[in-house]
């Protein structure tokens, strides 16, 4: 079974009103998306590092989706990871672990509480 990748932004910000499972390496967004299968995307920010760290990261990211979606993935769900500080230094096998306990709880429905919302800057 192939995974397809998410590509627009609109896809993404639905993703970001899903459910939300934080780890060390990265941040897990899981969202239903009405059929369309498993679909996962990956979002590394500026914070996190140069242009050759978040290349790496994504690469890493997308090596554990890829093994990781197709038998324990939600089915027509999007999933996004999100890069953390320190992600691209974990162990690639702990990553792993980290992983699938993610997706475990997120099957579950038992993501991390809602953030707060931001207040807008004066």
């Amino acid at each position: 079974m192939t995974v397809e990748t998410i590509r627009k932004r609109a896809d993404f910000l639905a993703a970001n009103r899903g459910l939300r499972v934080a780890r060390p390496g990265f941040v897990l967004l899981a969202h239903p998306n009405g059929g369309r299968g498993k679909r996962f995307g990956i979002t590394v920010t500026k914070k996190i590092g140069n242009a050759v760290v978040r290349n790496r990261m994504k690469r890493r990211f997308r090596e554990l989706l890829r093994a990781a979606l197709p038998e324990a993935g939600l089915p027509d769900t999007d999933h996004v990871l999100i890069g953390r500080d320190g992600g691209v230094e974990r162990d690639f096998a702990r990553m792993a672990d980290e992983l699938a306990e993610a997706l475990r709880r997120a099957a579950a429905g038992k993501g991390d509480p809602p953030r707060g919302r931001r207040r807008p800057r004066k």
